[in-house]
């Protein structure tokens, strides 16, 4: 039986009748989820599929998806979480990558273009309505196999499929239940998409410890009014998500303590937590716990973690990461800066380390190295570690430019920006001349509410002005352009590599 089913059938156990998934007027059961992913591994187990091998799993943030990911780990097969939202061809990259024996398909989408079987939405309906709830438990997902596969996007083109295993779940929940005081009594909101790792930020930890499941769709995060319907008239008390989807949230009335007194807690990952939207944060809701974390998803979802809290706010103009978990080694390869701190490339071993990427050997090989009989995953990104371990991101080495002679990192030049009380968001992006030289900065930027795009060449003015005070002449953008919102990745990212792309058109 599989460490982590074994937990959700305790909890279930304990109080079937708990609601576990809740998406506006829809709710459902621990005790449907544990038997309807019953019927779904006994189906699964019935098509004598070789052993261990993947299933993809097409669909968006609805309750089957969740039942789907339980059966197909009860029936012994791990899960690729893919989004209906995605573009067709990452199903053919993602199916050709890892030869999945089956595509379980909670979609109105009838082909993919591919030659992997599949099982269509209606005959899933009728599984999961069917009386066959027997399987094998002794086949389900052991500790070091497999649980679930996320694909990332690859910088080769060709995404790259992170292998997470039970044992590094196990470890990651662990982890999170002490870290951030999981209990029965926590709704969570769950915003992200289930290809997204920060999805299991709320999934596994929350369902081991019975919490409810408060699900915001895409559907609703496309929809403005339906999204300020669905966050301030909801009675969850924790939040999860990136800070960019907090910061798209701070424009709803009624969105702050006053309104919202059950809402304490909020944890953000997937991208930097600026100083400034940490500060509107306790501003609207002060007695708020504010958790920053990291993580890559080769690391299972977050491995640092701090509390930000107003003293913090005071103390660092941009913000920490947070302490590395207990039982994981750290390793940075760069160089000791003015403050005798190491600064560069930040290494990590333990528990939560990925073994690889799926089929892939090479990028793997690149990734992954042994150094004194352990295997350490090269992150890329840029940290700083002070005396007692509080740990400092420096950006992406992938995002480090060289101009005029300069090493500069673009996510360095976003936090100086971030500071200054005319910037609500911004993007610094690269621009290539014909010889692929960085010939310019330039730093697309939301402004706060207050500030008029009408006086741009003003503003320009003053924000230039205000940089020269804090840093480097060569550290200041050359062209700031105004924009009234930056693009956002499906996972709720700020995307900068569109960006990149649409500037050097």
């Amino acid at each position: 039986m599989n460490t982590i089913i074994e937990k959700i059938t305790a909890t279930t156990l304990q109080d079937p009748e708990k609601v576990c998934y809740q998406n506006g007027q829809e709710t459902h059961t621990y005790q449907e989820l544990s038997q309807k992913s019953d019927r779904i591994a006994s189906f699964l187990q019935e098509k004598f599929l070789p052993a261990k091998s993947p299933l993809i799993i097409f669909g968006g943030q609805q309750f089957e998806m969740l039942v789907m990911f339980l059966g197909a780990i009860k029936a012994g097969h791990p899960y690729i979480p893919v989004d209906d939202g995605s573009d067709p061809s990452r199903v053919i990259q993602i199916n050709s990558v890892a030869k999945p024996a089956l595509i379980l398909n909670w979609s109105n989408m009838a082909d993919f273009g591919v030659d992997t079987p599949q099982v269509s939405k209606e005959e899933l309906k009728r599984v999961l309505n069917s009386d066959n709830n027997i399987y094998d438990s002794s086949l389900s997902i052991g500790p070091d196999d497999n649980f679930y596969i996320i694909f990332t996007s690859g910088t080769t083109g060709t995404p790259k499929g992170v292998q997470i295993s039970t044992n590094n779940i196990l470890d990651f929940v662990q982890w999170a239940t002490k870290e951030f005081d999981y209990s029965k009594g926590m709704k969570m909101l769950l915003q992200a998409p289930f290809s997204f790792d920060l999805s299991v930020f709320d999934i596994y930890p929350g369902l081991i410890n019975g919490v409810t499941l408060d699900v915001v769709d895409k559907d609703t995060t496309k929809d403005f009014g339906k999204l300020q319907t669905a966050i301030v008239e909801s009675d969850f008390n924790t939040w999860v998500s990136t800070p960019s989807f907090f910061e798209m949230c701070l424009l709803f009335r009624g969105f702050d303590e006053e309104h919202m007194p059950q809402l304490n807690k909020f944890i953000f990952c997937g991208e930097e937590l600026t100083h400034a939207t940490a500060k509107k944060l306790l501003k609207k809701f002060p007695n708020a716990k504010l958790y920053n974390t990291y993580g890559p998803t080769e690391n299972t979802v977050a491995i640092t973690s701090i509390q930000i809290d107003k003293d913090a706010l005071e103390k660092f103009d941009r913000l920490p990461i947070g302490y590395l978990k207990a039982n994981m080694d750290s390793r940075i390869n760069g160089t000791e800066d003015e403050l005798g701190r190491m600064t560069g490339e930040l290494l990590v071993s333990g528990p939560d380390v990925s073994k690889g990427y799926l089929n892939n050997p090479v990028q793997t090989n690149k990734a992954f190295e042994e150094i004194d009989g352990k295997v350490f995953y090269h992150t890329g990104d840029m940290v700083s570690e002070d005396a007692d371990g509080l740990l400092f991101y420096h950006g992406r080495t992938d995002f480090q430019i060289k101009m005029h002679g300069y090493r500069i990192e673009l996510e360095e030049v976003d936090s100086m920006l971030g500071n200054l009380e005319q910037v609500k968001q911004s993007c610094t992006v690269p621009l290539y001349n014909n010889k692929k030289q960085v010939s310019k900065m330039i730093a697309c930027i939301v402004l706060e509410d207050e500030f008029n795009n009408d006086d741009s060449q003003k503003i320009s003015s003053d924000i230039k002005n205000a940089l020269k005070e804090t840093t480097m002449e060569y550290m200041i953008p050359n062209v700031l352009r105004f924009v009234e919102e930056l693009p956002i990745s499906k996972n709720g990212k700020i995307d900068r590599k569109t960006l990149i792309g649409e500037i050097n058109e």
